[in-house]
């Protein structure tokens, strides 16, 4: 399959870059979450803009940076930024970094975004550990042959998010302190780039969604699809319930990101260490 081909030529590329060095682990930083690559003690670091068919990152806050390196001990492959359909990229490239770390030999994938909060038990700058979500993106990674190099043509989604990881990530937020402002939830998936409407967003809590973003689930079906753990994280960057709803610019989103990059930092840190 075509994108089976570019995956391992940019994964070539990569392990060329990389003199033998193999991560365990791979890390995708979300809008405004790009601090916790300062912490890691890089190995090689690679431009996407260096990378063969990899797609570059066009949104603002995101570095467009894979890190190989070591983190709290651990061997991880960091991706400063992420790609987003919205930006134009199809599904296959959106979660192409996914298969390139699988190729890489990452054994397990931690995902992070900013999102907005719809559960009005969430506040501003909490962490919400995906435990399940509601992909109402017009497409997925899927759609289309399938290689069964990459995965089964029809892999299972009733634990997306692997319970046993959670359990350690919820472990390791009571261990921090930070139980009261981590919490657990479903996660919608829209197309964007255009933030909901009031209706959309009573809408999407009606339908069970506790936080709402524009990426992270075709990561995810990928990462499935190839037989990847995953824990994923959101920072929740704004209040999307009365009486907190409010206009919200991408200024205001980065600020409530920097307020929780600590704590998701020391979270994914502590999980890593297991």
């Amino acid at each position: 399959m075509r994108e089976t081909s570019l995956s391992t030529e940019a994964a070539a590329y990569i392990q060329a870059r990389a003199a033998g060095f193999q991560p365990a682990t791979g890390i995708i930083l979300g809008t405004g979450l790009g601090a916790l690559a300062r912490e890691v003690e890089v190995e090689v670091e690679i431009s996407y803009a260096d990378i063969p068919y990899f797609p570059v990152s066009t949104v603002e806050s995101h570095a467009g940076r894979l890190l190989l390196g070591y983190l709290n001990g651990a061997k991880v492959a960091v991706l400063q930024g992420r790609f987003h359909y919205y930006e134009g990229y199809s599904m296959a490239e959106v979660v192409m970094p996914v298969r390139v770390l699988k190729l890489l030999g990452i054994q397990q994938l931690f995902i992070s975004n900013a999102a907005g909060g719809l559960n009005p038990d969430f506040e501003l700058a909490d962490l919400m550990l995906l435990d399940d979500h509601i992909n109402l993106q017009p497409t997925n990674p899927l759609v289309g042959p399938n290689d069964p190099a990459l995965g089964p043509r029809f892999p299972d989604m009733f634990a997306a998010y692997d319970p046993a990881l959670l359990a350690r990530a919820e472990t390791a937020a009571r261990r921090l302190g930070q139980a009261a402002t981590t919490r657990r939830g479903v996660y919608a998936a829209v197309p964007g780039p255009m933030l909901e409407t009031p209706a959309e967003y009573r809408y999407l809590r009606a339908i069970g969604a506790d936080a709402v973003g524009m990426s992270t689930v075709p990561e995810v079906i990928a990462a499935r699809h190839l037989g990847l753990p995953v824990l994923a994280v959101s920072v929740i960057t704004d209040l999307c319930f009365a009486p907190h709803l409010k206009p919200v610019a991408l200024a205001d989103i980065l600020a409530a990101a920097a307020r929780a990059e600590p704590r998701l930092s020391a979270l994914m840190k502590t999980v890593l260490a297991g």
